[in-house]
């Protein structure tokens, strides 16, 4: 994994926007096929050009060929044939008003089917092209430094229930043995793995009047269970993404970053990934003043939003930077984004030009935080 050594590298999330053909494709039902193929491998092509000309160090495929970053396992798993969870759109029940001016944000995508049955691959050929197609643009693109985002075994269980196995526990560790193959295999294709991890923050609103102990304990087995499925990675060949959602609610209920670091901090992955630009969290930049960055590990702050379409001023960008910069140590600072832009197929918060002028600005601002910080 690159580090910021001698300038500040920048990054994102994962998910970018996608053509209008392969939402037209995804939004027809289809999961494999010539055409879907075809208007994938375009689009894949076409964001590592746009993230190269916005100026981005460690880019990836922009997860194009996906209706979402966690849902597609569910056609290369066996096991998720139980009734479909509740549509959650953009729904907050405690703000009608702000449900009805959100409708139009809700995501085209809402089959999350419980688990019902032991699960395993079952079309591994489909997590094969994923790669294949990744690593091929990303060499014909001459790219030095490539991720590959998959949904942690924690994140899975959060988005598609338990029906089937006789406990939590159960049910995690039986996700980290089947998703270890694919993390392994991202890996060996020369890929940095982003392990999606929301989970450990936004499984909170799951437990209204959890007390924050027993809420750790839940989260601490997650990252158990993660964990066990990269055993036998490499530490720095993986990162991992925790948030809190990229929905444009009030974000009030939301678990405070503090409450919760040092449990993510045990996760293997040698850098971790979190907001940092949203007015929810903007501010947690200063508990990295008393937090003890362990021996190894970086730090990927979010310091664009993903779900505004302001542009962020260059300068307030480099401000950001340089606050963690002199938090942790600069060579410790990747500078990124909250969250993903495209986080579900056909659901657009922010105007896809307004995106990549987004991600200009995210490399202009590293520039300048560079001019400070060396």
């Amino acid at each position: 994994m690159q580090r910021s050594t001698d300038r500040i590298l920048t990054t994102h999330t994962g998910s970018l926007p996608r053509p209008a053909k392969v939402v037209e494709q995804l939004l027809a039902g289809r999961r494999s096929g010539p055409a879907l193929d075809a208007a994938v491998d375009e689009a894949v092509a076409g964001v590592i050009a746009k993230q190269k000309a916005a100026g981005i160090d460690i880019i990836n495929d922009g997860e194009q060929g996906r209706t979402d970053y966690t849902v597609h396992v569910i056609d290369r798993l066996t096991g998720f044939e139980g009734q479909t969870d509740v549509p959650r759109g953009h729904g907050e029940p405690e703000f009608p008003e702000l449900a009805e001016l959100l409708k139009q944000f809700a995501s085209p995508f809402q089959h999350r089917p419980a688990c019902s049955g032991p699960i395993a691959w079952k079309d591994w050929a489909a997590a094969e092209t994923d790669i294949a197609r990744a690593k091929a643009a990303m060499s014909k693109a001459g790219v030095a430094e490539a991720f590959m985002t998959s949904p942690s075994p924690g994140q899975i269980a959060r988005y598609l229930k338990n029906a089937y196995y006789k406990t939590v526990e159960e049910y995690l560790f039986t996700l980290a043995d089947v998703m270890a193959r694919e993390y392994r295999a991202i890996v060996e294709a020369g890929f940095i793995l982003q392990l999606d991890c929301p989970d450990l923050a936004m499984s909170y609103a799951l437990y209204p009047g959890i007390g924050m102990g027993d809420y750790r304990k839940i989260i601490a087995l997650n990252v158990e269970a993660l964990n066990q499925s990269v055993k036998d990675l490499p530490a720095d060949r993986m990162r991992m993404h925790v948030c809190w959602g990229s929905t444009l609610g009030p974000h009030h209920g939301d678990v405070p970053l503090k409450d919760i670091v040092d449990i993510i901090l045990t996760a293997k992955p040698a850098a971790v990934s979190f907001p940092g630009a949203n007015p929810r969290h903007g501010h947690e930049w200063k508990l990295w003043q008393d937090v003890k960055l362990p021996a190894g590990k970086a730090i990927i702050p979010g310091v664009i939003d993903s779900t505004s379409n302001f542009v962020e001023h260059p300068e307030l960008v480099a401000d950001r930077i340089v606050q963690y910069a002199n938090a942790v140590g600069r060579e410790n600072v990747i500078a990124g984004v909250d969250c993903g832009f495209g986080t579900f197929a056909g659901r657009v918060q922010v105007d896809s030009k307004i995106v990549w002028m987004k991600l200009a600005s995210l490399a202009d601002g590293a520039r300048l935080a560079t001019q400070r910080l060396w």
